[in-house]
């Protein structure tokens, strides 16, 4: 069943705040479901769909919809860490499309931060025990930064990607940052800054690492004749694509992700190509996260990623492909490591016209937003959407 056009984003909210110092988890939750409704201009009982993730508090289907007030009949709890969402709008479309529900709410939050979390505790489901595959690896304590550097690393070795290359990724992240009065880092950097920034783990420097906070956000899915009732923009779910990849019993090729499925599903479906799309919101946990994205997803041809990402390229206004206009992971946020709602979130903002006028993407109708779930280093998810303005 396709879901082209059988439903809508009519509602989009992110939370202001980078360090939620006596905000519940559950009030974060709180304040963005109600910034998405008030986006949407809909009443809170129009409500009949709960989609969550691993941040819900306690068990999110018994807990969040009695704490928000929700009268539901559908509800999903897929968890595929940071893209989540993501796929949380492909199946909030899919149950739309069945008459499940009409109108479907998507929360996330977060905050490490607040609750001074160690990374390594925040992250340690990447090496659980408890999953067949890590008994072999618990003993080499894989985080994120040290499996995203392997990435890096064969990158480099099998197609001469240089550090400069990456850089250039949070170079046009910092460029959009500046606009943002909400991000975490809105200076402006150079690829000398980012490379003399101090190693974490070779090849990756901290400037190549995306920023930890608190913060959150939600999105509202409607069927079509209610999102064509409301007095805003149209922008309709085109297209969308789910997967994993993991080690494959040792059998891995760390050079490609899970991204190569999602992307050829999400474009297929929605009719269109990479060549389409205006602007691109990417999972950007770290500057490899991203350039291996546009490779995966077809932007560029594999192992092309660092002369396509060099000399501004994803920089609005300036580049072939805006990128993550908000600064995305690696200079405004990444809510509790689950930073794929953000990526929604500016797309819609750009489809709409209400981005930051200075990286405002010209007749911006197309759009791509990507996450990833796990650590590309080991085992991961990914989902990709395309949207539309109409």
């Amino acid at each position: 069943m396709s879901i082209k056009n059988a439903a809508y984003i009519v509602g989009a909210y992110e939370h202001p705040t980078r360090k939620a110092d006596g905000i519940s988890l559950a009030q974060l939750h709180a304040d963005v479901a109600r910034g998405a409704i008030e986006d949407a201009g809909i009443p809170r009982d129009m409500i009949d769909g709960y989609f969550f993730g691993g941040d819900a508090p306690g068990f999110g289907a018994f807990s969040m919809p009695e704490y928000l007030g929700l009268d539901i009949r559908h509800f999903d709890g897929t968890d595929v860490g940071g893209s989540s969402y993501i796929a949380h709008v492909s199946h909030a479309a899919q149950a739309i499309a069945m008459g499940k529900c009409k109108v479907a709410l998507i929360t996330m939050a977060g905050r490490p931060r607040a609750a001074r979390i160690p990374i390594e505790v925040d992250l340690a489901f990447l090496n659980n025990p408890n999953i067949p595959e890590v008994a072999s690896e618990f003993a080499y304590d894989v985080l994120p930064f040290t499996g995203y550097a392997m990435v890096a690393k064969r990158h480099m070795y099998e197609f001469g990607t240089t550090s400069e290359q990456l850089a250039w990724i949070k170079v046009a992240a910092s460029h959009h940052a500046q606009h943002n009065p909400h991000a975490m880092l809105r200076k402006v950097v150079t690829v000398e800054e980012v490379v003399n920034s101090p190693m974490i783990s070779d090849p990756l420097h901290r400037l190549d690492c995306c920023v930890m906070s608190d913060g959150g956000g939600a999105i509202i899915v409607a069927a079509p004749e209610i999102a064509k009732s409301l007095s805003r923009p149209l922008v309709a779910v085109q297209g969308a694509g789910e997967a994993v990849k993991g080690l494959r019993g040792g059998d891995v090729d760390l050079t490609w992700s899970a991204g190569v499925a999602t992307g050829r599903s999400a474009f297929a479906e929605a009719g269109v190509t990479p060549q389409d799309i205006k602007y691109a919101s990417i999972y950007d946990s770290f500057t490899i996260t991203v350039l291996m994205q546009l490779e995966d997803l077809g932007f560029c041809a594999k192992g092309e990623g660092g002369r396509f990402v060099a000399d501004g390229n994803l920089i609005s206004g300036v580049g072939k492909l805006p990128f993550n206009t908000d600064g995305g992971g690696l200079c405004s946020n990444h809510p509790a490591n689950r930073g794929g709602i953000t990526k929604i979130i500016e797309a819609v903002r750009q489809l709409r016209g209400e981005a930051h006028p200075a990286v405002q993407v010209a007749n911006c109708d197309l759009a791509l937003a990507h996450g990833t779930g796990g650590s590309l280093g080991v085992r991961h998810a990914s989902a990709t959407l395309i949207l539309e303005r109409q």
